[in-house]
């Protein structure tokens, strides 16, 4: 159930990241999620695609990585992280990072990358979280 995100560095510098994105819309790539990390020379664009693998060849193997994450639907009300995170907590899995949404019409999402992403997905369900898949999106 994980999902293929893109991560791809870019130089921290002017236009890199539209260059990116628009090689990924001249391809005809979905942009479904995207979250920017920075420091002072580069930045990291992590990308949910409607097409890992073209994504990852137009816009060059040498500056992509494919990671497995765990996308989740909850309530759009105060505590629904806290409810996903003590799952998280009390299984010992890391969260390494996150990125979110929400829309009133839609409920919340949130992204996930952990350390484990097996037996992640194995809590959440078990709990009743429901997982979000790539068609899903």
């Amino acid at each position: 159930m994980a999902i293929k995100q893109l991560s791809v560095f870019l130089e921290n510098k002017q236009g890199q990241l539209s260059e990116a994105v628009k090689t990924i819309a001249e391809a005809g790539i979905d942009i479904r999620a995207l979250s920017i990390g920075e420091s002072r020379d580069f930045g990291i664009l992590r990308l949910i695609v409607s097409d890992t693998n073209k994504a990852k060849a137009v816009l060059g193997d040498t500056i992509c990585k494919t990671t497995d994450v765990i996308a989740v639907k909850m309530d759009d009300n105060a505590g629904a992280l806290c409810e996903v995170l003590k799952v998280f907590d009390e299984a010992k899995i890391n969260v390494e990072y996150s990125y979110a949404f929400t829309s009133k019409d839609l409920g919340a999402y949130v992204v996930f990358r952990v350390d484990d992403v097996a037996t992640a997905e194995k809590v959440l369900l078990e709990k009743g979280v429901k997982l979000i898949v790539k068609d899903d999106i």
